[in-house]
């Protein structure tokens, strides 16, 4: 079979009514995608259903019946984690224990890269808060050393007190962690735009500094969203492709660049009126590399 150009997808729903994990990778290609990201369970809690449940066989059959190739899928870590709290020990505690239960259920469910929010410091020096994240991601792998689940630090928009905002500060904590190749980056283009990369006009240049400071060998996947609000403006808004201030040709050249062929790009745009996924029309706007204004009441910025 011909390898793909690049692997593009989107957040599925992972949940009991569409049958767990077979039902993510039904939306996905029902979507016409060949990657996707998924929770393992609801993101804002710490409830789990037994991996026993989630369909894992019928899963991995689906993607190999429809040539998706498991080492691009990616899920996304609970938000209750936050590695980065130097505050509350009870919070860090909480964060390496979830940390080190997602990592054991990815292995079952045999998909390998983890996306993970650092997390905020909440009052602490930023500093001590960017030392407590590598912290957290030694002791899990420390305590899963043959682990082969890799996590992959978001690049956050810098809403709040969140940590790893700027490249030097994700470097600050790759330089801190033991190992080396667990621990890697996710580009967020809505993020990066909130905390002042220029991803609309100049991203070859913001791609080269990363690869200057942190090194491009290091970037294991890419959210791509649209920005509802201007260039620094570190509010973490998403928009649909093409309706924000990045804009669809910017958007679609990060997947059409041979930079990126071998990373999988996942869409998280918000869902038209809160009720009809946008994905399927994203995904073939971006293959086609044309903007056809699909969803007509929103306002293009």
């Amino acid at each position: 079979m011909e390898k793909p150009k690049f692997y593009l997808g989107s957040h599925v729903g992972m949940n009991a009514a569409n049958n767990y994990l077979l039902g993510s990778a039904l939306e996905t290609i029902e979507n016409g995608a060949n990657t996707l990201m998924f929770f393992t369970g609801a993101p804002q809690n710490t409830r789990r259903t037994e991996t026993s449940k989630l369909n894992i066989k019928e899963f991995k059959q689906t993607l190999i019946d429809n040539n998706i190739d498991i080492d691009k899928v990616i899920c996304h870590g609970p938000y209750t984690i936050n590695l980065a709290n130097t505050v509350k020990q009870d919070t860090f505690d909480l964060g390496v224990r979830l940390l080190k239960e997602e990592l054991l259920r990815l292995e079952e469910i045999g998909v390998h890269t983890l996306v993970l929010h650092p997390g905020a410091a909440v009052g602490a020096p930023r500093a001590l808060a960017l030392e407590s994240v590598a912290k957290g991601l030694n002791v899990v792998y420390k305590e899963l050393p043959n682990t082969p689940v890799r996590v992959a630090l978001e690049t956050m928009s810098g809403k709040g007190t969140e940590v790893c905002i700027t490249f030097e500060e994700i470097k600050s904590v790759l330089d801190l962690v033991e190992a080396k190749d667990k621990v890697g980056v996710c580009f967020d283009t809505c993020h990066m735009h909130d905390a002042g990369y220029d991803v609309k006009n100049n991203f070859d240049k913001v791609v080269e500094e990363f690869d200057k400071i942190v090194g491009l060998d290091k970037l294991m996947a890419i959210h791509l969203n649209d920005s509802k609000n201007p260039i620094s403006n570190h509010k973490d808004r998403h928009e649909n492709i093409g309706y924000g201030y990045i804009g669809f040709d910017s958007l679609a050249k990060v997947v059409h660049n041979p930079l990126f062929k071998e990373i999988p790009i996942v869409l998280e745009t918000p869902w038209i009126d809160g009720k009809v996924s946008p994905y399927k029309i994203e995904i073939e706007m971006i293959k086609n590399n044309t903007f056809t204004n699909p969803f007509k009441d929103k306002e293009i910025k």
